[in-house]
């Protein structure tokens, strides 16, 4: 099966089930009062997705055709040779990669000037999962590379993450209570996805995988949704014009301009662009990992 036969099949299956789940959730929860949806926050999501896929289009030949093609070309391993391990084989290790991308994105400002977009917004929804890290394709490929070097083809492995993007995509509900326990032990949930949505501290940097929770069971990075906390969605310090379409994207690149300003030592300028959100030399700005020390959560 061609790349472009398996990205014609995602669409063709992937755009009626949108519009059928997206379709009931508004209706749904128009009927129970909950406005889990506004126009505007709508429309921005749309405008972030259709971005970010713009970029990406513009961008593949060059990182689908040269650069992961080139490590697939010296690959070290042939896992067609076993076809009915390679499909699964490479559900988990492009999960595994994702997860790591996804951590780093948290972890280190730089990347997560690109990533908060995903997270700016105050609602949580369907159309949230559309809500792209616009410049996100001109780097995530990197994370790529090993599974290319390890044999599996450039096509299958954007193929894989496009697959598992429409899993992450319908997590992004608060429809959907839990799910059955045996579930919520493998696979990222829409209860644990709330949880990463977050920006209660308990919540913080939490629920980091795309499909599978036990990446961040086994690395420390797991948080239950807890009765007694509800999530408060949207990033700690709410933007001033969050539906602005230039400020949206580009609002932490202004916060990074700013700290880079003060009268510091590069080493410390290094710090501002590399080390976590809410890094500073002179603790006036928190990372999550010390508000979390401050309140014991």
């Amino acid at each position: 099966m061609s790349f472009q036969l398996n990205e014609e099949s995602l669409i063709t299956i992937a755009t009626p089930l949108y519009i059928i789940v997206i379709g009931s959730e508004i209706l749904l929860s128009h009927l129970q009062l909950k406005r889990y949806y506004t126009v505007k926050d709508t429309l921005m999501n749309i405008y972030l997705s259709l971005l970010n896929a713009g970029i990406d289009l513009l961008f593949r030949a060059i990182y689908l055709f040269i650069i992961l093609q080139w490590f697939y070309a010296h690959r070290i391993t042939e896992p067609r040779t076993h076809p009915w391990v390679y499909w699964p084989l490479l559900f988990v290790l492009e999960d595994f990669v994702y997860y790591f991308e996804h951590r780093v994105d948290h972890y280190c400002r730089v990347f997560w000037a690109v990533h908060v977009t995903h997270h700016s917004s105050d609602e949580f929804n369907l159309t949230t999962g559309f809500r792209s890290s616009v410049f996100q394709p001109l780097y995530r490929f990197i994370y790529f590379i090993p599974l290319a070097f390890l044999g599996f083809r450039p096509v299958d492995i954007i193929f894989m993450y496009a697959l598992t993007q429409i899993y992450g995509i319908l997590v992004h509900t608060k429809m959907i209570q839990k799910m059955p326990a045996w579930f919520e032990v493998l696979f990222v949930s829409p209860s644990h996805h709330r949880v990463h949505h977050a920006s209660n501290i308990i919540y913080l940097d939490k629920n980091m995988g795309m499909c599978l929770i036990i990446w961040d069971k086994l690395f420390g990075t797991f948080q239950e949704e807890l009765p007694e906390e509800p999530v408060v969605y949207g990033l700690t310090k709410p933007l001033e014009n969050p539906h602005h379409p230039i400020k949206i994207i580009f609002h932490e690149w202004q916060s990074i301009g700013k700290d880079l300003q003060k009268k510091t030592t590069f080493f410390i300028k290094l710090k501002y662009l590399f080390m976590p959100p809410g890094w500073s030399h002179d603790g006036s700005s928190k990372t999550a990992k010390e508000l979390r020390k401050e309140t014991n959560t």
